[in-house]
């Protein structure tokens, strides 16, 4: 009797685990959609097609004369027909396929700037076949982004744009477009990964997903599942050109502020702060002091720019830019960017060990920024005199005539030069090389090798293990963080 009491409690917590999971797995069961058909079925509408067509028109010679040949020759038709296949075209028409969609019921149209780039002619082409002649509101080819406009008598469906910050890994989204110009597809999947930078512009900050997105998908909608538009389809990684899962799409985020500037200015009109920045390594943190490798490190300020007036220095790691946390130095140029032009704004910067606040008052971005070079006094040749750096594989001289024309130098304005680089040494690995100039070491401004050694002594004196050099050469300014090594 004990036995079977203790068999059917056995059973009992048994089937209690088995509702359990049963009710567990309904419940993750019921968080994917059991169709997508409703959705699809609403949004569709409002996805388009578009076709471009673009005219090359050829410089063309004049057409060489067929040679005569008695009536009846078998080489009359013979020369013909190769004259008629090789005479040179006056214009020639190529055509190309995309995918875009509609945000406003009166014909306001958003697809990619590569869909359209050169085109002489835009149709749109609606969901019922519809064909609509398009004309760009304006364009942006640092986003890939795009905004069309349709003369309609009609009201036409439209989607709203949604707020890609909400999304997360693993949320299940929807693509529509024109793959291969069939016509308007639907694929499914999910969020993939969020800020990809695939190096196509200054501004990546991508969300990947595995919805099959292919050719002709470009400048479609990829929706949440609320019919929200939280990405523009623009890229795919694939070796054979087809689909593997990996699609790259804008963050509706980054697109909105695009668009509504496009609509309203007919271009964009990004913030500029004019530094050249670059990535904070662990060694040029350790360098400066500075407890996590983040931020931007400055490089150069540009002559007469926001950041020259905000008295932004050479060396300052920019860790917050008007209340954002600058994580990594890609992240920067997109802060700048949306900033509004004119406003000031505070800008906290690591600078010799400690926190500095400043203010900027933000410019505007031109196409082609031209920096005024800065105006320095020359330093004075002097005779060539040498020091050699043991515990960093380098020799440095003080500029002379004989340095100068050694290493093909003009005068220099600042700095000490590098005239040797031992082979494996830090510096070497670090690609400097001979004819470098060292601008600043410990950023500290250094002019001869009298000031370098004073600078050396003076960091070795607080025990740090890696000097932080600004170094100049033909290819600009960058800072290079150096680790001693044992004399």
């Amino acid at each position: 009797m004990y036995f079977f009491k203790k068999l059917s409690g056995a059973l009992s917590l048994i089937t209690v685990i088995t509702v359990c999971f049963f009710v567990a797995s309904n419940a993750f069961a019921r968080s994917a959609p059991e169709s997508f058909a409703d959705l699809a079925q609403k949004l569709l509408p409002a996805v388009v097609n578009i076709s471009t067509t673009a005219v090359n028109k050829k410089a063309t010679g004049k057409t060489p004369e067929m040679p005569q040949f008695p009536p009846g020759s078998p080489f009359e038709e013979f020369f013909k027909e190769f004259f008629d296949k090789n005479r040179p075209e006056q214009q020639r028409k190529s055509t190309s396929l995309g995918s875009g969609f509609i945000i406003d019921k009166k014909g306001i149209i958003i697809t990619n700037n590569h869909v359209i780039q050169d085109a002489d002619e835009i149709n749109v082409i609606l969901q019922d076949n519809k064909i609509l002649k398009a004309k760009v509101v304006g364009r942006d080819s640092k986003t890939d982004l795009a905004v069309l406009s349709v003369e309609t008598s009609e009201d036409l469906p439209f989607v709203p744009l949604g707020n890609s910050d909400k999304m997360r890994v693993g949320d299940w989204v929807l693509a529509i477009g024109n793959p291969f110009g069939l016509g308007g597809s639907v694929t499914a999947g999910i969020i993939s990964a969020r800020g990809r930078n695939i190096n196509s512009g200054p501004y990546d900050d991508f969300i990947q997903t595995d919805a099959s997105i292919n050719r002709g998908n470009s400048g479609g909608p990829l929706f949440n599942m609320r019919g929200e538009v939280i990405g523009i389809n623009t890229a795919i990684f694939s070796p054979t050109g087809g689909s593997i899962g990996i699609g790259f799409s804008i963050p509706s985020k980054v697109a909105t502020g695009v668009i509504d500037q496009l609509i309203k200015f007919g271009k964009t009109r990004r913030g500029w702060l004019g530094v050249r920045i670059q990535k904070v390594t662990p060694e040029i943190a350790d360098s400066i002091g500075l407890e996590k490798a983040e931020g931007a490190l400055v490089a150069s300020v540009s002559a007469g720019s926001p950041a020259e007036k905000g008295k932004i220095k050479v060396g300052d790691v920019i860790l917050q830019f008007n209340g954002q946390a600058v994580k990594e130095m890609r992240n920067l140029p997109k802060i700048v960017a949306g900033t509004e032009i004119d406003k000031e704004v505070a800008v906290l910067v690591w600078r010799n060990g400690k926190m500095v606040e400043i203010k900027i008052s933000v410019g505007e971005l031109e196409e082609e920024q031209i920096a005024k070079k800065e105006i320095v006094k020359p330093i004075t040749p002097v005779k060539e005199k040498q020091l050699k750096i043991e515990s960093l594989g380098l020799r440095l001289g003080d500029f002379s005539p004989q340095i100068g024309k050694r290493f093909k130098l003009k005068d220099i304005e600042k700095g000490v030069v590098v005239v040797g680089v031992e082979t494996g040494s830090p510096a070497f690995e670090q690609g400097i090389r001979d004819g470098d100039i060292i601008i600043e070491l410990g950023q500290v401004g250094v002019n001869t090798i009298a000031e370098v050694k004073t600078q050396l002594k003076d960091i070795k004196s607080r025990g740090r293990k890696t000097v932080l050099l600004l170094i100049k050469n033909i290819s600009g300014l960058r800072f290079v963080a150096l680790k001693f090594i044992a004399e």
